[in-house]
């Protein structure tokens, strides 16, 4: 699809995507699991350069979930070495891009290299203005949900909050993703439909799009595709089409 065809005042502010179909992908390959990955990450640079050059202003990527730690021991290794070496390799791209990266997770759980490769990326990145690139790593929608209980709930034993001062604002602050607005469109690859713990509080009003394509195949005309589907609808968030 020709990028000439989107409607350049109604792109997604925020585009999440689920990057589904790795381990599919080597399969009818003939390939190992972890050859699918090392594909995937190949694919992760052609969306991440168009979301910057169509004006999108925050991309979140769903790398690493936090079931994703009972995968075999290989695969879960491999996953990480790619993570670290891709780091390396995507930072002159960032910067050309003027792209800041950003994590969000228990990244605590995350091998020290990697950690520190991140870490070091952030740093390197953090003036950038484009666009925020989150990598969801570790990360459980559930998990992230407990964590902001469990910090306002100690607010209001501590008295620096009263109950009836908790409203949407309060959690939005209190999130792993408070720098950033709600998702606008997500986007799941390989025919799955389901949002497997990714950002539920996030996509209360997000529009949803699915793809048979698997990840290692997803490419610029596929995410444009997604976006001119996401601009064919209508975004009501509870009112009726007349109200808008």
């Amino acid at each position: 699809m020709a990028q000439e065809l989107l409607d350049r005042t109604r792109i997604p502010k925020h585009v999440a995507i689920i990057m589904d179909g790795n381990g599919r992908w080597a399969k009818k390959q003939g390939l190992m699991r972890v050859r699918g990955h090392e594909k995937g990450a190949k694919a992760v640079r052609q969306s991440v350069e168009a979301c910057a050059e169509l004006g999108v202003e925050h991309l979140t990527l769903y790398a690493f979930s936090t079931e994703n730690w009972k995968r075999p021991k290989l695969e879960v290794d491999t996953l990480m070495r790619l993570l670290v070496s891709s780091l390396k390799k995507e930072l002159p791209t960032l910067q050309k891009n003027d792209i800041s990266l950003k994590a969000v997770g228990v990244l605590s759980l995350l091998p020290k290299s990697a950690q520190k490769e991140l870490a070091e990326v952030i740093e390197a990145t953090k003036d950038n203005k484009r666009m925020n690139l989150t990598l969801a790593l570790s990360y459980g929608s559930r998990e992230e949900l407990i964590s902001v209980i469990k910090n306002v709930a100690g607010q209001v034993k501590e008295g620096s909050l009263e109950i009836d001062q908790i409203d949407t604002d309060v959690i939005n602050k209190h999130l792993y993703t408070s720098y950033m607005p709600d998702v606008d469109l997500l986007i799941r690859t390989s025919g799955e439909q389901r949002i497997s713990n990714f950002l539920l509080w996030q996509i209360a009003y997000a529009e949803l799009y699915f793809t048979e394509v698997l990840w290692p195949d997803f490419r610029r005309e596929n995410l444009l595709e997604a976006i001119h589907n996401y601009q064919d609808r209508e975004r009501r968030f509870g009112k009726t089409s007349e109200q808008l």
